[in-house]
């Protein structure tokens, strides 16, 4: 069974590696595993990945890539190669591109010798709601309804599991099962401030839901104690029996 410790992965969205090395010195002994998106990627390239994980932590690489399907999976092929843990892609590419991701991902493994890396697919944005996804994107149907349709599509086409928010995880175990994983971003421990996500939740009740991974960013990486916010996390969490 993962370990608490191994559950909850921070979030480096920040601006350079200095800033990145400075976290994880705080958060030394405590977390194991980081979250490297578009920003730190942007700012200091794959060697941001290569850099965490020399430091011996996992690193789920938050790409969300979203191309046609070779693209796809070389970008996968090359996340593998580099060390990601984790990777996602977006589910609205569609089952041929989640395939080629999936199958790159399999390749990989077998080719370097090394542990297979999660694939996840990417369902609705935990920033958006109902209002948006009828409003803007033009899709009539209920988020939660939407997002078990691509959490289905997901698993139908290899992926090992989906990010989404924590809301959805119960009638996504209904349709997919208790083995398919579930990355929920959009966490916000109890008193911290929303900010640009609309579908929150807290990490105790996430994973009383059933999250098998949770994403804390913002609430860790500005507050003056970090570590103190990881304990706070872990010691809530740890009242869940999973």
């Amino acid at each position: 069974m993962v370990e608490i410790k191994d559950r909850v992965i921070v979030a480096l969205d920040v601006e350079d590696m200095k800033s990145a090395d400075s976290l994880m010195g705080k958060l030394q002994g405590l977390v194991t595993q980081y979250k490297i998106g578009s920003q730190l990627l942007t700012a200091a390239g794959p060697e941001a990945v290569m850099q965490v994980r020399r430091r011996g932590f996992g690193v789920f690489y938050d790409a969300k890539f979203h191309d046609i399907p070779n693209t796809v999976a070389a970008a996968v092929t090359a996340a593998c190669r580099i060390g990601a843990t984790i990777v996602n892609v977006h589910t609205s590419g569609g089952q041929e591109m989640m395939r080629a991701a999936a199958k790159a991902a399999e390749e990989v493994a077998k080719k370097l010798r090394q542990p297979k890396t999660i694939v996840l697919g990417v369902t609705i944005l935990t920033s958006l709601n109902q209002t948006v996804l009828e409003e803007e994107l033009g899709i009539r149907r209920k988020i939660t309804s939407q997002v078990v349709r691509l959490a289905k599509l997901a698993q139908q086409s290899g992926l090992d599991g989906v990010v989404a928010s924590a809301h959805e995880i119960e009638d996504i175990r209904k349709a997919c099962g208790p083995d398919f994983i579930i990355l929920s971003p959009g966490i916000r421990p109890s008193g911290t401030e929303k900010g640009d996500q609309k579908r929150i939740m807290t990490p105790k009740a996430a994973f009383k839901a059933g999250a098998d991974y949770i994403v804390v960013g913002r609430p860790v990486y500005q507050a003056k104690e970090p570590q103190e916010v990881v304990r706070k996390i872990f010691a809530e969490i740890a009242e869940v029996k999973k």
